[in-house]
């Protein structure tokens, strides 16, 4: 009886300790083990982040790799190689000196233009009648999308880019460029100073442009789209702006319809949570 009772204590503790082999290591019980897991695992981030256990990232790469980057992402490729291209260009050009005029490659391209407009002034004012035609659809579309259809988005946006223009006109003042073929019914109607940098013409065409196209208005979009280039061509035909003040117009258009938008959202999120504490 005895005996029986010591042989079953013994597989007992036998048993025991293979638990504690399996489930443990070195002598460590489960919670034991994870627990040190856990502090390996910390200890390896750690590591990781200051660059004592891993390889920097590009040394992974292969040849697959590297083909797989220009398969799959082409326009950031083509963006790397004009870099280096334009970086050339650069280091390569001879800056153009204080007494001379500024370079701008679209005045260049325009030139046959501007020679047609200064020999035949009826043209050159024709088309400027139907520039102020075009800014004044600009702004009835911009005041109907708030006044008549309740959506003030474009309007925000255009006090947005107009108060950006304002300050960075007045606080770069760009010379009037040689060869200004000015007319008392272009806008600003009358012959008037006005800012070059940037183009409102073009930000404010493209604000409306952008508000068409969220209305399915695709046609009417197009037809602004196509007014707006013909536009920038006239403006450099006549030197109304530089080629630098078109294209960021362009961008401030882009950039200030998509801050009306967040301005929007956020009002939107702040009127709703009001009313929520009001109704509380």
């Amino acid at each position: 009886m005895d005996a029986g009772v010591s042989r079953c204590r013994t597989d007992t503790v036998l048993r025991s300790r293979d638990r504690k082999t399996v489930n443990g290591v070195n002598g460590f019980s489960v919670g034991d083990h994870r627990s040190h897991s856990k502090t390996t695992e910390k200890s390896s981030t750690v590591a990781a982040m200051v660059g004592l256990k891993r390889k920097a990232f590009f040394m992974g790469w292969s040849m697959e790799d590297a083909v797989n980057v220009v398969r799959y992402h082409p326009i950031p490729c083509v963006f790397a190689v004009s870099l280096l291209f334009f970086m050339a260009v650069e280091y390569s050009l001879f800056m153009i000196p204080p007494s001379s005029p500024p370079f701008d490659l679209g005045f260049l391209l325009t030139r046959p233009l501007h020679r047609a407009l200064a020999a035949r002034p009826a043209l050159n004012t024709a088309l400027a009648a139907l520039n102020t035609v075009f800014v004044g659809m600009q702004t009835t579309y911009i005041l109907w999308a708030w006044l008549v259809e309740g959506r003030p988005r474009a309007t925000i946006s255009a006090l947005f880019m107009f108060t950006c223009r304002g300050i960075l006109g007045y606080s770069t003042q760009l010379p009037l460029p040689q060869g200004f073929l000015g007319s008392g019914v272009d806008f600003p109607v009358g012959n008037v100073s006005f800012f070059l940098f940037f183009s409102g013409h073009v930000a404010g065409s493209v604000i409306a442009s952008l508000d068409m196209r969220r209305m399915q208005r695709r046609e009417l979009a197009w037809l602004f789209d196509t007014l707006n280039v013909l536009q920038v061509v006239r403006l450099l035909g006549t030197r109304g702006h530089y080629t630098i003040d078109l294209a960021v117009g362009v961008g401030a258009g882009l950039l200030f319809d998509s801050l009306a938008g967040k301005y929007e959202e956020d009002s939107k999120r702040r009127i709703a949570a009001a009313t929520h504490q009001i109704l509380l």
